[in-house]
């Protein structure tokens, strides 16, 4: 039976959980996710815990927040002027919204606190700091070609 390693193009049925049991999302209802193993395209947890994976095989996999989406950072609290939010918008804590950065990439933000004159914001990853538990059924391998890793 042939299993995946780097390069392999394969698609995976999965659901991902946090350390408590919540459920934060799944590929129940749609199709398969599928990526290139090694390709950058996953974390570096999931992309690695699949390789050696057959066919049909299910398995947990646990991965460290480092491998996930990294620690929390501080730096990534934004204190935002009010002046700059349209009048007519009504800000809470726990609103999500979409900040541009300056190359006008897309960022999105949590709100966590609205001051007089300021909007506190959260542009960390909502997992990020979070260890995390994927169920992952291996549900076909796609082909693929060997990844040319470059120094």
């Amino acid at each position: 039976m042939s299993q995946v390693k780097k390069g392999d193009v394969v698609r995976v049925h999965y659901t991902g959980r946090l350390m408590d049991g919540s459920q934060f999302d799944s590929s129940a209802g749609r199709e398969p996710l599928e990526f290139t193993v090694g390709a950058g395209q996953m974390i570096s947890g999931f992309d690695s815990g699949v390789v050696g994976m057959g066919v049909g095989e299910k398995k947990v996999i646990t991965i460290e927040a480092e491998f996930a989406y990294g620690p929390r950072s501080e730096e990534a609290i934004i204190e935002f002027p009010k002046e700059h939010v349209p009048e007519d918008m009504k800000l809470e804590p726990g609103m999500q919204l979409t900040l541009r950065n300056q190359e006008g990439h897309p960022v999105p933000v949590t709100i966590i606190e609205v001051r007089e004159d300021i909007v506190v914001m959260d542009a960390n990853h909502f997992l990020a700091g979070k260890d995390l538990i994927f169920d992952v059924e291996l549900m076909e391998i796609v082909g693929g070609k060997p990844l040319i890793i470059m120094p």
